[in-house]
């Protein structure tokens, strides 16, 4: 992939088995195109006003989520080491679809990487899709893994 378009790919994981193989092929990618590496996980606050009643149970889950974050983003530093990449780490709140088409704006991302839940019909009307919105609103490449 010598003179790839793409100089430094972003992978935004949620730490989900889809969101693992998307980490493998964004690293792999990176690889080959000779890549920077940056490894996304965004605590998502879509539900904060419904927790906001219950302080401790709030707190609980945003420690959770946390927790979770930082094995994902591991998971994508552990890959990259392997195949003798740097990853660079990062973590924000938010809504997760706003923050990932925010920071690959922000910080000169070429291509998007990420896992798919592959929800359809009504679970998808009721939940979103983090990955459909980032495809539909993102002015750089996204590649989807399901």
């Amino acid at each position: 992939m010598e003179g790839s378009h793409f100089k430094r790919i972003l992978i935004a994981t949620d730490g989900s088995e889809n969101a693992e193989r998307a980490a493998s092929y964004g690293i792999n990618l990176a690889k080959a195109a000779d890549a920077e590496v940056d490894a996304l996980y965004v605590i998502s606050t879509q539900h904060a006003v419904t927790t906001r009643t219950v302080k401790s149970w709030s707190e609980g889950l945003e420690e959770y989520l946390t927790n979770k974050g930082r094995a994902a983003i591991n998971y994508v530093e552990k890959l990259g080491k392997e195949a003798g990449l740097e990853v660079k780490p990062t973590f924000l709140k938010g809504i997760p679809a706003d923050k990932i088409l925010e920071y690959a704006q922000e910080n000169n991302i070429d291509l998007i990487i990420m896992g798919t839940q592959g929800l359809t019909g009504i679970k998808k009307f009721l939940i979103g899709s983090v990955a459909e919105k980032v495809v539909r609103h993102s002015t750089v490449p996204v590649m989807v893994i399901r």
